[in-house]
């Protein structure tokens, strides 16, 4: 008789964010005083980018947001200048992803407008926007920007219609965009692109998710299933899935998981809770990281994305009794990689009119760069122009190092030509912000004298450029030096901001050699351990 042993092994899965916690700012680091709109709708209301934060309003007599500088922390003035140019109350609003300074709205006046910030924030009221697009017939929703093409804007209205908006026309009033798709028979309530964005996914108010060839506005794909009502949809990166949030046939908080090429049937269907409030997705594409922040209540949840079954992971859930009423998440480059931050939110509480942000910590000891949690990421420069977009080009986009002290191409490009004005940028940045150019000498020097004088004619250039820049920063410095004194209230605002920004640089400087410098110690250590060892 034999006997048949049984063996039980554990199924462990390995994994690097199985221990990622949430840790919210301090009291002083929040933004306080922020009178957040009391709007039903359900979007972000709050648009972060590595310089500003905006938030929309509550204001009496049209639409306002506020744009406040990020490291402008603590209690927000009452008078605070707004950007309030339009006439009925804003909706949405986004930052441009490949320019700083550039952000744009939509509002129940049928207006979507275009808006520069001044480089030390905003001082005064803003009324004037430097683009108007004139096209829907009702109060428009939502607007986002394309991922890679260069100045392609996409709106929707509640007049059910799509417009892609081309702004590389000189004229400031747009009344024609390049592109409108009439395929929703009700609102369109949320708008994802896939990595290149030579697909969209929406999801409308017939609980129905679509797929559309943006250029053509070809009908891809279409689900409509009677068990899960969507309400947010989400492309996940590469992986050719489509994550969705909605409800149950029983009412209940659901989320789902689609594969892009066949809507017929979802892959994944789980329920989540009996709450009323809506569920708003956000995907990491680097660390295949997906979190469900619920309206209404202060519960993040945070999963890890697989292409293989069972395709989600639930790793944990971040709770908190403040509970938040829109969210705005920080773009890659501008996280503390210090700290082994891979994500940040910013949570808007109305209850105490207060902005907390949370960060996503990765637990890890070493304090060194961590090279697997920061895989080359989506930066600020875009791929391609309009122009290359609209004849049938499809491109990723430009990647980027989040280690410190890494170049990344930053391109800002100017509204009205729809170039990037390269040339004129160095001395833009200086005008607005003279630190920049003590830094780039201080930084140029500290490495002059870490290795090495110049061998070459084009290190001898570099040296060239370094005397230039030490020259024009203390040209800088002396024409600061010889401004009068602040005279009103707005100068001495302005002279303040452009002494924070300095400071903040400085910071930024010091923190990036104190990472150098961790990591020259680790390595020397770990060479002076190699010859002991021989």
């Amino acid at each position: 008789m034999t006997v048949t042993k049984m063996t039980w092994r554990p199924q462990y899965r390995t994994s690097k964010f199985r221990h990622v916690f949430g840790k919210p700012a301090t009291k002083e680091n929040c933004y306080d005083g922020v009178p957040i709109t009391r709007s039903v709708h359900d979007n972000h209301f709050c648009a972060v980018n590595p310089r500003f934060i905006a938030i929309i309003t509550e204001c009496a007599g049209g639409g306002a947001f506020l744009v406040i500088s990020l490291h402008h922390t603590g209690k927000v003035d009452p008078h605070h200048p707004r950007v309030s140019g339009h006439r009925g109350k804003v909706l949405d609003i986004k930052w441009n992803p490949f320019n700083d300074f550039c952000i744009a709205s939509c509002s129940e006046d049928t207006m979507v407008k275009i808006w520069e910030i001044p480089k030390h924030g905003v001082l005064k009221n803003i009324t004037v926007p430097c683009k108007e697009l004139q096209g829907h017939a009702r109060r428009v929703g939502l607007i986002e920007w394309h991922p890679t093409a260069n100045n392609i804007l996409f709106s929707t209205a509640y007049d059910y219609q799509v417009m892609i908006w081309n702004l590389d026309f000189p004229e400031q009033v747009i009344k024609n965009p390049v592109k409108t798709i009439g395929l929703h028979m009700d609102v369109v309530l949320s708008i994802s692109f896939n990595t290149d964005g030579s697909r969209m996914a929406t999801s409308c108010k017939d609980k129905r998710i679509r797929v559309i060839d943006p250029r053509t506005g070809a009908l891809l794909q279409e689900a409509n299933c009677k068990s899960h009502k969507a309400n947010k949809v989400l492309f996940l990166g590469n992986l050719k899935m489509i994550f969705s949030t909605g409800n149950s046939r029983w009412n209940h908080r659901q989320i789902a998981l689609w594969d892009q090429d066949d809507l017929s049937v979802p892959l994944l269907e789980e329920d989540l809770d009996g709450s009323s409030g809506a569920l708003l997705p956000f995907y990491d594409p680097d660390t295949h990281m997906l979190y469900v922040a619920g309206k209404g209540d202060g519960n993040i949840r945070y999963y890890e994305i697989s292409s293989e079954k069972p395709y989600m992971h639930f790793l944990t859930e971040y709770r908190s009794l403040l509970p938040q009423k829109g969210i705005g998440i920080m773009p890659k480059r501008g996280l503390d990689v210090s700290s082994c931050e891979v994500f940040r939110f910013y949570k808007l509480v109305p209850i105490k009119s207060l902005i907390e942000p949370l960060s996503m910590i990765v637990p890890r000891r070493s304090e060194s760069y961590q090279e697997d949690i920061y895989p080359m990421t989506a930066g600020s420069k875009p791929a391609m122009t309009a122009a290359e977009w609209l004849t049938g080009l499809n491109k990723g986009p430009v990647l980027m190092s989040l280690r410190p002290g890494s170049k990344s191409a930053d391109a800002y490009p100017d509204l009205a030509a729809g170039k990037a004005f390269s040339n004129s940028l160095d001395t833009r940045r200086s005008q607005s912000r003279p630190g920049l150019l003590q830094l780039a000498f201080i930084e140029e020097i500290l490495q002059t004298k870490d290795g090495k004088e110049p061998k070459t004619l084009n290190d001898s250039k570099s040296c060239q450029e370094v005397q230039d820049k030490s020259q024009a920063a203390v040209s800088t410095r002396q024409e600061l030096m010889m401004c009068s004194p602040p005279k009103n209230e707005n100068e001495l605002l302005q002279t303040y901001y452009r002494q924070q920004e300095e400071i903040r640089c400085l910071r930024e400087l010091l923190t990036q050699r104190d990472v150098q410098i961790k990591h020259l110690e680790l390595e020397i250590k770990n060479v002076r351990n190699s010859q002991g060892a021989c």
